[in-house]
């Protein structure tokens, strides 16, 4: 029988209830859990000395694992710890670095098959990185610059022609208790009369790139499942994440020397799930823009009927 795969993710993430079935149908055992259930749903027991390496179990209300057991874990954007009430601020946070650093550093210690290991995924989320390795792979990418000077804006535009601005991390803030999103948007001429606010932080610019439609990449160990992305509306040409109401997709295959370039790269990131995202031009060159180590799928897989779920599993239980 397969190892158990641990199951590290948010209660309430229904792409991973997908995953979770899909194992459950190959005949893996499962054991899920959030790091919000740790330490009050959750215990941890493990030790290590000369003779043996860390082991122990994780246990629930209902469940237990051995650690020395677990064969592959699968780590998705599970919730902040949660401590009992009554606790100070400042004891509060002391406890976290204590879970942080003990329930976090046990697991990471885990000598397995990871998708993806924590300390691979914060590099990975590097824009900077991931450019330059993409590079260094032999995939195309946009002139890019990144900068809190306001002439190297201007030099850069003169130099590029047609520029997009775009977050240089995640594009989401809360402001005045509403989630907003900053899209890639297109410079026009009255955005370059005043950059003061250039000044007051890193900002990302690259060149325009035609576009015939976009293409996200799902990665899963070698495998490569392609999408394409085609904008219906004007926001959705300048960055489709903006309506996804007016979005079309097809399955689409992708050049020899893109997916090789892309398993390189995810090869250097020490990844083995990212979701990646490349413009196609009408001349069908190819050029990259980002991949997430974390990024959605499920909704590429029910537009198009890509296996993505299904090869997640088949991953994690050590197959392809």
């Amino acid at each position: 029988m397969p190892s158990p795969v641990l199951i590290i993710a948010a209660a309430d993430d229904w792409p991973t209830d997908r995953v979770v079935v899909e194992l459950e149908r190959q005949g893996v055992e499962v054991f899920r859990m959030d790091t919000a259930d740790f330490p009050q749903r959750l215990s941890l027991a493990a030790r290590i000395d000369r003779g043996a390496e860390w082991a122990g179990d994780l246990s629930t209300e209902h469940r237990t694992v051995e650690l020395s057991r677990v064969g592959a874990v699968y780590y998705r954007a599970p919730g902040a710890f949660t401590f009992p009430l009554g606790m100070s601020g400042p004891e509060e946070m002391f406890a976290a670095s204590q879970a942080r650093a003990g329930l976090g550093g046990v697991l990471s210690a885990l000598d397995v098959r990871w998708m993806n290991q924590p300390a691979a995924m914060a590099r990975a989320e590097y824009k900077p990185i991931q450019l330059a390795e993409a590079r260094n792979c032999g995939l195309r990418i946009p002139p890019t610059l990144i900068t809190n000077r306001a002439q190297e804006v201007l030099d850069f535009v003169q130099a590029v022609g047609d520029v997009v601005y775009k977050p240089v991390s995640s594009p989401v803030l809360i402001e005045g208790g509403e989630l907003k999103s900053v899209y890639t948007r297109r410079l026009r001429k009255g955005d370059l009369d005043n950059l003061e606010g250039i000044g007051t932080t890193a900002h990302l610019f690259q060149g325009w790139v035609d576009k015939a439609f976009e293409a996200r990449l799902t990665m899963v160990g070698d495998q490569v499942f392609a999408a394409g992305i085609y904008a219906g509306s004007d926001a959705s040409h300048e960055d489709w994440r903006s309506d996804y109401g007016a979005l079309t997709y097809d399955v689409i295959s992708v050049p020899t020397p893109v997916c090789v370039g892309m398993r390189r790269l995810m090869h250097r990131l020490g990844l083995r799930y990212g979701a990646a995202d490349f413009i196609v031009d009408p001349h069908s060159g190819w050029t990259f823009l980002e991949v997430n180590p974390c990024g959605q799928w499920d909704w590429i897989q029910g537009a198009t009927g890509l296996p993505i779920a299904e090869a997640i599993a088949r991953d994690l239980k050590g197959g392809t």
